[in-house]
């Protein structure tokens, strides 16, 4: 992974000022990752360590900035709830979807994102979920904008029919039924039973 103090390459130019200020107001670190076929991004915590955001590099600018603020959400949840005598939240509970409907306010308009994405994502931005994967019609729209070559054969697990066979980390599974934000599934092979991200992308058969 590579520090990567300037978002200018990686998110709409409209959006840039906002996000830097993010990073410089806030105390984290922020990397590049390589390409996950499990997460976008990620927020973690280390004792002793700045907490510290990752977003996968090969990202379009517009799925990249919704990740990247999906992560700071995280970020503002810790900073608020940190404190040992108050509870705990849940990952991707009420509190977090508060406070990633906050980030996105200022940039949920056409200056930022062409119409086709920010119409979905507004309705999106209500109630949202652990992973935009998860919501079709806001996926789809953002995957129109991806390099056609990381998409070539594949599609999200999520958006497979229970029972489908697919490919994913060169073993054969079946998707099984949907878990919160994963999926249960089941290796042909060895028939052994594991939980798959529900937006990985994989080789449907």
């Amino acid at each position: 992974m590579v520090k990567k103090v300037s978002l200018e390459p990686y998110v709409p130019h409209e959006a840039l000022a906002y996000c830097e200020h993010l990073f410089q107001n806030y105390n984290f670190d922020f990397f590049l990752s390589r390409p996950r076929r499990t997460r976008l991004g990620d927020f973690t915590i280390r004792p002793g360590f700045t907490p510290r955001i990752t977003v996968n590099i090969n990202l379009n600018p517009y799925n990249f900035l919704i990740t990247y603020l999906h992560e700071v959400a995280h970020y503002v949840v810790y900073q608020n709830y940190k404190r040992p005598f108050r509870k705990k939240p849940a990952p991707h509970g009420v509190e977090w979807k508060r406070e990633f409907s906050v980030l996105l306010q200022p940039v949920m308009n056409e200056n930022v994102f062409p119409a086709d994405i920010l119409k979905p994502l507004l309705a999106y931005a209500v109630s949202p979920k652990a992973s935009t994967g998860a919501d079709q019609i806001l996926y789809n729209a953002l995957k129109k904008y991806d390099d056609p070559s990381i998409l070539l054969n594949k599609t999200a697990l999520i958006h497979l029919h229970e029972g489908a066979d697919f490919v994913f980390q060169n073993r054969l599974f079946v998707r099984g039924s949907v878990r919160r934000t994963r999926v249960l599934c089941t290796d042909k092979i060895s028939q052994r039973r594991y939980t798959i991200p529900a937006h990985a992308l994989v080789e449907a058969c």
